[in-house]
């Protein structure tokens, strides 16, 4: 099987010694994104409603520079630091997806890089 490591400008550059994605046969593995807008390079300002729309925001650009959308997603990963933030996350997350419900975790998590309040990992199938 072939694989490949994906990059696109439109979201922010990987943090780290990772890819934004990895294409593996019929499948998208996008990484974690945090609230980073991708022109500035800064975090988004610390509020849960502006961060989750920035991470969905950097996601689709993600997913687009493919040829996909969240219609493609199978499955996704939400790390928060505080659950109280969950009805909000969850009303963003419901507006990007429409109707289409991919499986889901959510976690609690201690911290997340950059003190981000929330993080989202998808992945994606062609």
């Amino acid at each position: 099987m072939k694989i490949e490591t994906l990059h696109t400008e439109k979201a922010p550059a990987a943090i780290g010694p990772y890819s934004q994605a990895v294409k593996a046969g019929d499948f998208l593995f996008l990484s974690g994104q945090i609230p980073i807008d991708p022109e500035s390079g800064e975090m988004v300002a610390s509020d849960i409603t502006l961060q989750t729309r920035q991470v969905l925001y950097n996601l689709q650009m993600v997913l687009e520079s493919q040829g996909l959308g969240f219609s493609n997603v199978v499955e996704t990963t939400i790390f928060m630091v505080d659950l109280k933030d969950f009805a909000v996350v969850n009303r963003i997350y419901q507006e990007a997806m429409g109707e289409h419900r991919p499986a889901r975790v959510t976690v609690q998590v201690a911290g997340l890089p950059k003190e981000a309040l929330v993080e989202i990992k998808m992945t994606a199938c062609f």
